[in-house]
């Protein structure tokens, strides 16, 4: 049983390092030709957006939102399954590959 708890115990400390790392992911997005980039972290929070100085014209605006909003999503998806595949490889071994057990509201 002392066994169990220690295991336990480094699994705790590897899912809160694995935590802590993943706002250090940067996962980068981009739409419309590469005109809308939005790079966003492993905790899907979006930390750079550049937007090309040719599409922020008064009568794109509505464009230029929905290219924002493709970027903004495609980084996200991209930065959660980046950040599961790294919580995956932080907790190898130690927790066991249960079919159905997902682990992913684990990452804060």
């Amino acid at each position: 049983m002392m066994k169990m708890m220690g295991k336990m115990k480094e699994v705790q400390a590897r899912l809160k390092e694995a935590q802590d790392n993943l706002a250090l992911l940067k996962v980068s997005g981009e739409s419309g030709g590469g005109m809308v980039k939005a790079t966003v972290n492993g905790k899907r929070q979006l930390i750079v957006l550049d937007i090309d100085a040719a599409i922020l014209k008064a009568e794109d605006k509505t464009i230029v939102q929905d290219l924002v909003i493709a970027a903004v999503n495609k980084a996200s998806d991209d930065a959660e399954a980046q950040a599961k595949e790294q919580l995956k490889k932080s907790t190898e071994g130690l927790i066991p590959n249960i079919p159905g057990m997902d682990l992913s509201n684990l990452m804060g």
